[in-house]
């Protein structure tokens, strides 16, 4: 995830695709999107590994484009052998970015495995191989939906950075001053680590509504009853969605916020609309 010499630094994330159809599409979104030079691609590790084997074949899928790629990898119902074996094999692969999570416990998974935190995991990849990996953490504007409250949020956050992490990516939200206040506030933790605003396209009011109940993500109220106005108008929710996210975005980069990464859902063309739409 090195830091090029972009006019505006962005990031996209994947998710591995599980039919040989959205492998196929993958390809194609993957092109498109590598054409506006990205710091890096991620591609995202399904809860208690349950996609470990998938997300390394996207990784590998993806790096086809000679954009760094970068898998997550999360520690709840991991133990460290396995999280050793993974480590070395990513090395063995020539990849050198991870992001790292805590991850979500699935229902029905007996124990969170050895290591409980991000933090944790953080330290243990450090432990295990050095400087090798850049690592990214994850960051919540809105606060952690798990956190009793902000300050512990961005106390754990502190913890990530410190252990060793190199930048952020934010939870998705349509908030901008719950972003500047969080990293306003991680600043006077003597967090120094860039902080990059995680952007959702909106493209489908259903889908993004049951996402932003599970993950704690606030959608305002006056986006969702415009959306809600708009019904089944496809096209009107699109629109939509592009001119709010754009001013999002460049609200954002007028703020100072140092890139964007856009979570792409295995789609192009949302994302390639709204990099139109704005300037660094």
């Amino acid at each position: 995830m090195s830091t090029q010499d972009h006019p505006l630094s962005i990031s996209f994330e994947f998710f591995p695709p599980n039919t040989d159809a959205g492998r196929d599409k993958l390809n194609g979104v993957r092109d498109a999107l590598a054409e506006r030079k990205p710091r890096f691609f991620s591609v995202t590790y399904g809860a208690g590994g349950s996609t470990q084997d998938r997300t390394l074949q996207t990784v590998r899928q993806v790096r086809r484009s000679g954009i760094t790629t970068a898998p997550h990898l999360s520690c709840i119902g991991s133990e460290k052998a396995n999280l050793r074996d993974l480590l070395a094999r990513y090395r063995e692969e020539g990849i050198d970015s991870l992001v790292a999570l805590r991850g979500d416990l699935p229902s029905g998974m007996g124990g969170i495995g050895e290591l409980r935190y991000a933090n944790e995991l953080v330290e243990f990849i450090r432990e295990e191989a050095g400087d090798h990996f850049e690592i990214a953490v994850a960051a919540y504007p809105e606060s952690h939906p798990q956190a009793p409250n902000l300050d512990r949020d961005l106390e754990n956050f502190a913890r990530k950075i410190k252990a060793g992490a190199n930048l952020a990516i934010t939870q998705y939200f349509f908030n901008a001053d719950a972003y500047f206040h969080f990293v306003d506030r991680a600043r006077a933790l003597g967090v120094e680590a860039p902080i990059v605003p995680g952007i959702m396209p909106i493209t489908n009011y259903a889908k993004l509504a049951r996402f932003s109940d599970a993950c704690g993500a606030e959608i305002p109220r006056w986006i969702r009853k415009q959306l809600e106005a708009y019904g089944d108008d496809s096209e009107a929710i699109a629109a939509f969605g592009e001119d709010t996210v754009s001013r999002l975005c460049q609200r954002l980069l007028d703020g100072g916020a140092p890139g964007i990464h856009f979570y792409t859902l295995n789609q192009a063309a949302p994302t390639l609309r709204i990099l139109d739409n704005i300037s660094a």
